[in-house]
Formats: C-alpha cells, structure tokens, sequence
C-alpha cells in the first residue's frame, strides 16, 4: 500500500479548519489504496482518465463522490455522465453543449467547474476573462448544467509570488462572477495541489486537489 496514513490526517485537519475540501487525486491508484482513504472517511476522489474511473466505480462502494479533473473529450462524456458528481475541468463551449445533452439523456442535472487559463504556460486548457464574460450569461440556455464555480492550475513554478499571483486571480474571476454560480454560500473555487495548496488556502480556495502527497509520486 502507498497510501500516507500521516500526510492524509495533517492534510485533511488543515482543510477542515480552512473550510475546503479534499479531493484526493487516485488516478492510476489501485482500488486498494483507494479503499484505505476511504475507510479513514474519505469520500471525494478525482480521476484523469475516462476508462479508468469507468473500470474503477463499479469496484468500489457507492457513496464516493467521483470529479473528473482531466482534460475532457467530448465523446467520452456519456461514459461518465452517469456516475460523476463534480466535473471539474469544462474547458469549451461544445464540451457545455455535450454534458447539457448528455443530463437531459439522462434526466439530470450534472455539477460543473469552468476551468480558467490562469497559468503561463501555454499547455494548460481553459477559458480566459473575456470568454467567461460571454459564457456565463448564457448558461441559462443549458438548464441541465449547472456551474458551481471555477477551476485554476497555477504555473509549474518555485516563484511564490507568480502562483499567489494566479490564484489572487482566479478569486477575483469567482467574485466577480459570483452571481452566475450556483452555490448560495458562493461560488466553489477549485485550486491547489500538492505542490502549492496551500497558497491556494490561503488565497481562498475551497477544493484543492492532491493526489502526490496522499498516495506518493506517479510511477
């Protein structure tokens, strides 16, 4: 097992006093380590890849909340539709369009995040400031979506102040859009990973995502 019983208990005590969440990132875990966190109270975990969170779900108990974090095809959402709870990193229009049709198939509402480009490297996915400006008007044009909030990847940087910097701006774009998100308790600000959650906290995130420091660096 390569689950870190002792990182999990110091991770999870300072989101709770945070108040945010703790998404454990298990892709390319096994159901085993999986259930370890799970049996520690765990409940909330991402998964990358469509085929492997499809293959995982069935072998694992019910009640865990699946988000899908990875860069989404939109053919692939009908695989998925069906069992996330969160899915976090919506990064197009057409892909809006795909999960909206794919809840009405299924006669559901689906929970998402708008990914936004807040990083400087050019790799990373999502919407910037003036297609957010557009977009979240019209989401009342796709009733079976619903958008809880944002979701930020800072630069892959040991600067500080340039991934304080982006999460500073990724708050910013949550308050400023703030009436278009769903949550009446404001938006869902999903930022932070092992490397920098907490900047992350301290910059106001509510969901951070950490996979390296729970269940050890990616083979």
């Amino acid at each position: 097992m390569s689950v870190s019983l002792e990182n999990y208990v110091k991770i999870k005590g300072e989101l709770t006093k945070a108040g945010a969440l703790l998404v454990a990132v298990s892709k390319k875990k096994s159901v085993e380590d999986i259930l370890a966190l799970y049996k520690l109270g765990q409940r909330d975990f991402g998964e990358n890849y469509v085929q492997e969170l499809v293959e995982k779900q069935p072998q694992l108990p019910a009640d865990i909340r699946w988000h899908f974090i990875g860069h989404l095809q939109r053919n692939k959402v009908k695989y998925i539709a069906p069992i996330c709870s969160l899915i976090q990193g919506v990064d197009s229009v057409a892909l809006l369009d795909e999960i909206n049709k794919q809840a009405i198939r299924l006669n559901k509402v689906i929970d998402c995040l708008l990914q936004v480009h807040i990083a400087r490297e050019e790799t990373k996915f999502g919407f910037d400031q003036a297609e957010l400006a557009t977009i979240l008007p019209s989401m009342t044009d796709r009733k079976n979506v619903s958008v809880l909030g944002l979701m930020g990847m800072a630069s892959f940087t040991e600067n500080e102040s340039v991934v304080r910097s982006e999460f500073q701006q990724l708050k910013s774009l949550a308050l400023q859009y703030a009436t278009y998100f769903t949550p009446s308790e404001g938006p869902v600000l999903s930022m932070g990973m092992s490397g920098d959650y907490q900047i992350a906290l301290e910059e106001g995130s509510t969901l951070v995502r950490i996979g390296s420091l729970l269940f050890g660096a990616r083979q």
